[in-house]
């Protein structure tokens, strides 16, 4: 590390500290648990790959959210993960600046594009359910398609702003970062000498991607609920509030605690200690990857049907026949 005129210390390589409270011998129970929670995600996720890959009768727009959102749940849990992980195993949490900022990059972009994933969805649900006799010419597979392949392109645009802002600015040390893995705020705590425009260029740039797909996702919900209350069949209302609830506490956990975490650092009288906010941190951003395919895919009653006649299969038992349904219906 070469010295600073300002008496500063660059900064070369950063170390991953994870939980900053944690004691020494709980530390390869916690390697284990992030191991579990790391197969767990990217099994789940996987297996919704194959099976759209595999199972024709799946590739429908609805279905190509899924895995949209399953491949990017994938590699937010492979950017993190592993040195995570490591840390707590082998107590290498040791990476060099520019590989933090290339995690920090992913981090943020797969944040981003979960952001876009999850207003898709809630486009599609609203024309299904507001526009269910115009929903099959206007949300066609090329249609979701050219979408998705938007969204994966358009999510680098938002960190990669803020990522050429890190490129030019000097970090100082101590070199440690208050995280489980690197993102802007714990980056940031690194820069030399003042960082609030940084902060504030983050913010912006951080509020738009959550706050404007939340605007659209709400107003999208809130027709959805207008059209639910003028249905006649009580079942159909039930199964789409059910969708609704489901979709709508995924989407809380998405929102809610990135706006504060967010907001901690700007907001007068706002204050998270680091290991709350280190924990807050770990619950938004691992929780949903893991239970997206259980929630999206194993209560979806077709992909639930393949399920039962793969099993079937496995076990050497004739799949009885069943009508599979043209639209996804959650129960």
């Amino acid at each position: 590390m070469a010295q600073l005129e300002d008496n500063y210390t660059k900064v070369s390589n950063v170390f991953i500290v994870g939980f900053p409270e944690l004691q020494l011998e709980y530390f390869h129970m916690v390697a284990w648990f992030l191991f579990i929670l790391y197969v767990t995600t990217v099994v789940g996720n996987l297996v919704l790959v194959v099976m759209f890959v595999v199972e024709h009768s799946l590739q429908k727009p609805m279905y190509i959210i899924m895995v949209s959102l399953a491949l990017s749940d994938i590699g937010f849990a492979t950017v993190a993960l592993p040195k995570l992980i490591a840390r707590y195993w082998w107590d290498d949490g040791s990476m060099g600046l520019y590989t933090c900022q290339f995690q920090r990059h992913m981090i943020h972009y797969f944040g981003s594009l979960n952001s876009l994933i999850l207003l898709t969805m809630a486009v599609d649900r609203y024309m299904a359910v507001c526009l269910p006799l115009r929903y099959p010419m206007l949300m066609t597979v090329p249609t979701m398609t050219i979408l998705t392949v938007l969204s994966w392109l358009v999510a680098h645009i938002f960190p990669g702003v803020s990522s050429i802002s890190f490129t030019q600015i000097p970090f100082c040390g101590p070199s440690q970062i208050i995280q489980t893995f690197c993102d802007t705020l714990s980056l940031a705590a690194l820069a030399c000498g003042d960082k609030s425009q940084l902060l504030k260029a983050a913010y912006a740039t951080a509020m738009f991607i959550l706050l404007v797909p939340l605007g659209f996702v709400i107003i999208s919900y809130f027709c959805i609920i207008i059209s639910v209350f003028h249905m006649t069949n009580g079942q159909g209302r039930k199964k789409t509030f059910s969708t609704c609830a489901t979709q709508g506490c995924i989407i809380s956990i998405y929102y809610i605690p990135r706006f504060f975490i967010y907001s901690t650092s700007l907001i007068p009288n706002l204050s998270m200690t680091q290991s709350s906010r280190v924990a807050t941190t770990f619950f938004y951003s691992f929780f949903p990857p893991l239970i997206n395919p259980f929630v999206y895919c194993l209560r979806t009653k077709e992909i639930r049907s393949i399920f039962c006649r793969w099993l079937q299969s496995l076990h050497g038992i004739k799949p009885k026949s069943s009508k599979i349904e043209t639209v996804p219906k959650l129960k």
